[in-house]
């Protein structure tokens, strides 16, 4: 099994280090590509092109070179395309391969830009997000043809792309952990509460920016040392009105070199997300390693957890704060809360088992089996 991959700006890696840490693949070849939103570039393809800018930004000569030259130096059974933003490479990937074409779905993409555009109150820039949904939905749903099956990340998003007429193979395959690397701890006092995530994807910074301005978190305190409940923030790029944020609750540790350490750190985890698709990691690591997690309705899409039971769902400032009121007044239950998420991650986002589910779909799409191949334990 060989990756071609993208080196981006944004998330730039060192390649040697990746390289060691994905020491399973055959071959590994990343190439760099600068895919930053350019506001020359971005008025260019509005005016003059009616391709969607999002996926214009992975389009890449040196990418389609070495994609060529791999696919001619090997005979592939399958080239799994990682989320959309890489169906440009199909025509090449036909030309130049019988491989079986696999979309690895993350998430429906226009899905997560249509709630970004009804949720932007400037009406310019609503329009233009408008604009830019409309491009990525006719891309999204014109290569539903185009592949030889897809692997949805949930069971929402599996029905989503049928509605929009994909009629192929496919297979709800979710986000899986390792669980030998998640190990709760509960060696500290304070209660507190966490978020983590990039705060340059829009969702994210939504979400918290709503928090901070909805939740009042005054007078909660910690039932083991009586003081005023600490909000803990991790995350890269954030903006300067999150930085200088003056509410006396939180705690801003920028980008943190460890996310399982920090969500470790923190009893109570909070996910107020209203735009986005898929799944949530940073929910399911959470619930690993025996949080609570207190997020929305939408925040929990694709994951089957039970309100009350192994997640808190939380819709308004009001609940949210009561959600965690209810926790500092009742201490057990995150004890009790974080145990049964655990065994809900044990149950079902168990890597092997994600694993060999994936295994058999991948050889029943090689033999071509006539059957559409969904996964019930995610359904």
């Amino acid at each position: 099994m060989d990756l071609l991959t993208f080196n981006t700006v944004k998330h730039a890696c060192d390649p040697d280090e990746a390289r060691t840490a994905l020491s399973h693949y055959g071959k590994l070849e990343a190439l760099p590509l600068d895919n930053r939103v350019r506001p020359g570039q971005a008025l260019k393809n509005l005016l003059f092109s009616k391709e969607s800018y999002h996926i214009e930004r992975f389009v890449d000569p040196a990418y389609t070179e070495k994609l060529i030259e791999m696919l001619k130096a090997k005979r592939y059974d399958i080239v799994q395309l990682e989320t959309i933003y890489m169906a440009p490479y199909i025509p090449v990937i036909r030309k130049y391969s019988s491989a079986k074409i696999i979309l690895r779905a993350h998430n429906v993409e226009h899905e997560i830009w249509d709630r970004l555009t009804r949720n932007t109150p400037n009406p310019v820039k609503r329009l233009y997000l408008e604009i830019l949904t409309n491009r990525l939905r006719k891309f999204e749903v014109d290569q539903l043809d185009r592949i030889d099956a897809m692997l949805s990340i949930s069971a929402k998003d599996d029905a989503h792309f049928r509605q929009l007429g994909y009629q192929g193979r496919s297979r709800v395959m979710p986000i899986s952990l390792n669980l030998d690397t998640y190990h709760a701890r509960h060696d500290g006092d304070a209660v507190t509460l966490s978020f983590i995530g990039s705060l340059d994807w829009f969702p994210n910074l939504e979400g918290l920016e709503w928090f901070l301005e909805h939740v009042d978190l005054d007078g909660l305190t910690c039932p083991h040392t009586g003081q005023s409940v600490k909000f803990h923030v991790a995350g890269r790029n954030p903006p300067a009105s999150i930085v200088s944020n003056p509410l006396a609750s939180l705690v801003f540790h920028g980008e943190v070199p460890d996310a399982v350490d920090f969500i470790n750190d923190h009893p109570l985890m909070v996910v107020p997300l209203f735009s986005g698709s898929g799944m949530r990691t940073k929910i399911l690591e959470a619930m690993a390693l025996e949080r609570v997690v207190i997020t929305t309705t939408l925040g929990l899409e694709g994951i089957d957890a039970v309100d009350g039971e192994e997640v808190l769902i939380a819709d308004s400032g009001d609940a949210f704060r009561e959600k965690i009121a209810s926790l500092l007044e009742n201490p057990e239950r995150i004890i009790q809360i974080g145990k049964a998420a655990r065994r809900h991650i044990e149950d079902n986002y168990d890597a092997p088992v994600v694993a060999d589910d994936l295994y058999q779909f991948l050889h029943s799409t090689l033999r071509d089996e006539e059957t559409v191949a969904i996964s019930h334990r995610f359904a």
